[in-house]
């Protein structure tokens, strides 16, 4: 009998998971009836969030350019060093040798000095170190025997200076890595908000910066401010030239600029070489005030020196503004200005 009733209450039990199921699947539904839907960013909230994210990723693009010129230089001074330890053996080489053949010459005119056989079979250092067998070398041999120490010494500093850079030179790679990341990141989450947008609102944000990328193409009202000196002069004009190339972030040219790859490299076509970011530039020169500028001083905005431009007159910057511009006109009551630099 206990076999005939047992499928009668596995079918209750299917029963009652069924309707507890059900029941759960409509307060599911009615809470997702009731909730308030997702509230969507106006064009103009889109765009101040974007701009936001365009400022954020350039603090960390000079960040970033800063870890590279850390890095470049690293390299630079590594392969330095190594160059010199590599000709500073060929140096103890021909010491010991010549060291060598001094003592060949002692053993066939009649034998060995006993101070020269232990040089040969140990380190100099501590054989110079005993001063009682200094008066058993001649003072050609005490010459060449402190010039080994010397040249011992020097390639030992050498390679652990060489050590010592390798290692930053790896912290340095991976800071690299993580300023470019977010970098990245702060690009692709701007264009996720503006993917958000309507075709007709990407279309009316895309012709606002359209307009603004023009003013740097159309006749600006740059006064008649004179240039700092001549290098200024130079480095504007050189500016100049690459009105309406596009920013990207780390480029310095001549194809594409971030900020501070615009002035270092406009500089250097007036044969000055400045530093490669904005806060290195910053500290190029004493600092100027708005009515000292002139036309070609360098110009630093925000609290943290992220952005530079050069000065352009009556108010103007010309500069690299962010992702999505150009090389532009501005002016610089759009942006905090902090102080100018005369290079």
């Amino acid at each position: 009998m206990a076999s005939h009733r047992r499928p009668k209450q596995q079918s209750r039990t299917r029963v009652t998971v069924l309707t507890t199921a059900a029941a759960a699947a409509v307060v599911l539904s009615a809470n997702a009836a009731n909730a308030a839907p997702s509230e969507k960013l106006s064009k103009s909230e889109v765009k101040a969030k974007v701009d936001k994210l365009y400022e954020e990723a350039e603090q960390a693009t000079e960040k970033f350019n800063g870890a590279k010129e850390k890095q470049q230089k690293l390299q630079k001074e590594i392969s330095t060093i190594q160059d010199n330890v590599a000709r500073g053996q060929e140096e103890l080489n021909k010491l010991r040798d010549g060291l060598g053949s001094m003592a060949s010459a002692q053993y066939r005119s009649g034998g060995i000095d006993p101070s020269v056989q232990l040089f040969l079979s140990s380190n100099p250092d501590d054989y110079l170190d005993k001063a009682s067998t200094l008066d058993q070398l001649s003072s050609q041999q005490v010459e060449g025997l402190k010039k080994i120490q010397d040249k011992q010494r020097e390639l030992a500093q050498e390679r652990a200076e060489a050590t010592d850079k390798l290692k930053d030179l790896a912290s340095t790679r991976t800071e690299l890595g993580k300023k470019k990341q977010e970098v990245q990141g702060k690009l692709a989450e701007a264009q996720k908000l503006l993917n958000t947008l309507t075709a007709k609102e990407k279309a009316d944000l895309a012709a606002e910066q359209a307009r603004a990328n023009r003013s740097s193409t159309e006749r600006v009202d740059l006064g008649n401010d004179s240039s700092a000196n001549g290098r200024a002069a130079a480095a504007f004009s050189a500016a100049q030239s690459k009105i309406g190339t596009p920013y990207v972030y780390g480029a310095s040219g001549p194809s594409s600029f971030d900020c501070s790859g615009l002035t270092s490299w406009a500089y250097a076509q007036a044969g000055v070489t400045i530093p490669r970011t904005s806060e290195a530039q910053a500290n190029y020169g004493a600092h100027l005030s708005m009515s000292q500028l002139q036309v070609g001083d360098l110009v630093f905005f925000y609290g943290d020196l992220h952005h530079v431009g050069l000065y352009a007159g009556n108010g103007q910057v010309l500069h690299a503004p962010h992702t999505g511009a150009v090389v532009r006109y501005e002016a610089m009551s759009d942006m905090p200005f902090q102080f100018g630099v005369r290079v």
